[in-house]
């Protein structure tokens, strides 16, 4: 199945909630556990005992090694895994299925050849029955804030990697959500390409006011982009470590040769490496570690 169409088909709402105050808690999961059942018949443990709470407006990115349950976790958040143990609130409800509240970034695009720039963006809109007006008017924002004005009525194949990244992250936020999910958005780019991107990204999630919940295998883009980045053991997934960014805002690109910012990096490399072995270094604090 598509996981776009998955994630488009919600329920609908009676009316849109204000966007949630920074202070207020966007995402909590609760004692979150997954177990899969392979063809075989034997039991397979995805997650063991998640427990993470991400205040609205945060950028919290995860790594971890191949298969610790990070898209699994990232597909809990976003719906598309209904069967798990624990709980997951959104806003402070509980939430077990697809909700408006959501929006997907996929690491391929998938976007939809035989429609435009536009109308791939206008997607969500058509299936969730919104004002096609209101929401045309927003997509036109929307691709003015990503950096594609002008490319409204070009197809995908007109497009470079970035530029189809760009669109399916307007896509993902034409519905207005408040939390953004991203699995691997720029793992397909070039590495020049990926860092343009995480600075357009980064553009948009201060401009938006999101909280976004990215996956990624580079430990300098975690460390680059995000306010905490979560370090998951190898499977069974489990949180080694929630360290704390201290890095100041808005970033650029001098961030990467500046020595606090190879600490942080230095710092994930060794709990991915040795995890709950790794000796702490920072100050720990509600749970969390700064590293400075």
């Amino acid at each position: 199945m598509n996981p776009i169409s998955t994630v488009l088909k919600l329920a609908p709402t009676n009316s849109r909630s204000s966007q949630p105050s920074q202070d207020s808690v966007a995402v909590s999961l609760q004692g979150v556990s997954k177990t899969y059942a392979t063809a075989s018949g034997e039991n397979v443990n995805a997650l063991q005992k998640i427990n993470l709470d991400i205040r609205s407006q945060q950028f919290v990115s995860v790594i971890g090694a191949s298969g610790c349950g990070k898209t699994t976790l990232l597909r809990i958040i976003g719906g598309l895994e209904p069967e798990y143990d624990g709980d997951l609130l959104l806003n402070g409800s509980k939430r077990s299925g697809p909700t408006k509240d959501i929006g997907i970034v996929f690491q391929d695009a998938n976007l939809l050849p035989w429609r435009t720039v536009l109308n791939n963006v206008l997607l969500p809109a058509h299936v969730l029955k919104l004002d096609i007006k209101q929401a045309t008017a927003r997509a036109y924002d929307l691709l003015d804030l990503v950096g594609l004005k002008g490319f409204e009525s070009k197809y995908p194949f007109e497009l470079s990697g970035g530029m189809r990244q760009r669109v399916a992250i307007a896509r993902a936020l034409v519905h207005d959500p408040s939390v953004l999910l991203m699995d691997e958005p720029f793992g397909a780019l070039d590495a020049l390409t990926r860092e343009h991107m995480n600075l357009e990204l980064l553009k948009i999630w201060q401009s938006a006011k999101k909280t976004v919940f990215m996956i990624t295998h580079s430990i300098s883009e975690a460390a680059f982009m995000s306010d905490r980045v979560i370090v998951m053991s190898p499977r069974p997934g489990r949180i080694i470590e929630d360290v704390v960014i201290g890095l100041p805002r808005p970033r650029n690109l001098d961030l990467l040769s500046d020595a606090a910012f190879g600490n942080y990096t230095r710092r994930l490399r060794h709990l991915l490496d040795h995890g709950e072995d790794a000796p702490a270094t920072g100050n720990e604090a509600s749970g969390r570690v700064h590293y400075d």
